[in-house]
């Protein structure tokens, strides 16, 4: 018996033969710009040096645009502990962001879970945070974003980063921003080679021009907050010149459409580590 083709088939099914079908357990990406929760993650833990540990968390906005501010109480907890607040975001952005907050717990912490809940749009997300020794991360993997390379004995060390006291803010104003950065100057810029001239023949390679692509940089972003804040600039600022050691200021500008406390964090990076610092504002009207 001659074999059928599968197109021959699809009509007999009801299937137009110019169509796509789809299997049943194919589900199309769906980007969703608000509506969506969020989901804490737990990101690993550390070893301090006097016996106690370190719980790390970050989170997933599942919204591409949308921004939750959710205060610490029942929609935002971490249980068991002192309170249902333990510095946790209380704003946040859209989409991944790992190794944002840590909670240190003592030495004799054993098998005990610590359970960070949040609620948003309806719908609670859980993340469990256990001493499991696969889960173990170092301080140094946090400051690299991820990126371990080129390794401990790498004798470059992230920037130090000081947030000058905001005496007073008020919803509308601007209020001036200062990070205080000190950095040994490594990594090292790299400059790449200009683009030579192309013979006759002879294939074009992919170079850019003789431009530095490292130094210290200092970008803002809110990690609590009722409402939005809004900086100026919206680029990481620039510090210092590339490769030199650095010992600057970094000044911005926030703006609040409503009062209440808000926390702020600076982010400086040198190319390859980078360390936060935060700053507490209260605004008024």
């Amino acid at each position: 018996m001659k074999a059928l083709h599968v197109a021959a088939l699809l009509p007999f099914f009801g299937i137009c033969a110019s169509a796509q079908p789809q299997f049943p357990t194919a589900i199309p990406q769906t980007k969703f710009n608000s509506g969506q929760d969020v989901v804490p993650s737990f990101d690993g833990w550390m070893r301090n040096a006097d016996g106690t540990y370190t719980f790390v968390f970050g989170y997933l906005n599942r919204n591409y645009k949308e921004e939750l501010a959710i205060p610490a109480g029942q929609d935002n907890k971490l249980e068991p502990g002192p309170g249902l607040d333990q510095g946790q975001p209380t704003y946040f952005l859209p989409r991944r962001h790992a190794w944002v907050f840590q909670v240190k717990v003592p030495a004799d912490w054993g098998t005990k879970e610590l359970i960070w809940s949040i609620t948003a749009h309806g719908k609670t997300e859980k993340a469990y945070a256990s001493l499991q020794m696969e889960e173990q991360i170092l301080p140094r993997l946090i400051m690299s974003h991820g990126n371990l390379s080129p390794g401990l004995d790498d004798p470059n060390q992230a920037p130090v980063v000081r947030i000058e006291p905001v005496s007073e803010a008020t919803v509308g104003a601007p209020v001036s921003l200062s990070a205080l950065v000190t950095d040994d100057g490594l990594p090292k810029p790299r400059i790449l080679k200009a683009r030579a001239e192309v013979a006759p023949g002879k294939a074009q390679t992919n170079t850019a021009g003789g431009r530095p692509r490292s130094g210290v940089s200092v970008s803002w972003y809110e990690y609590r907050g009722p409402a939005k804040v809004s900086f100026e600039p919206t680029e990481p600022v620039k510090v210092g010149t590339p490769g030199e050691p650095v010992n600057g200021k970094a000044v911005a500008t926030a703006r609040f459409t409503e009062p209440g406390t808000y926390v702020l964090r600076a982010v400086a990076d040198d190319g390859a580590l980078s360390t936060t610092a935060d700053v507490t504002v209260t605004v008024t009207r």
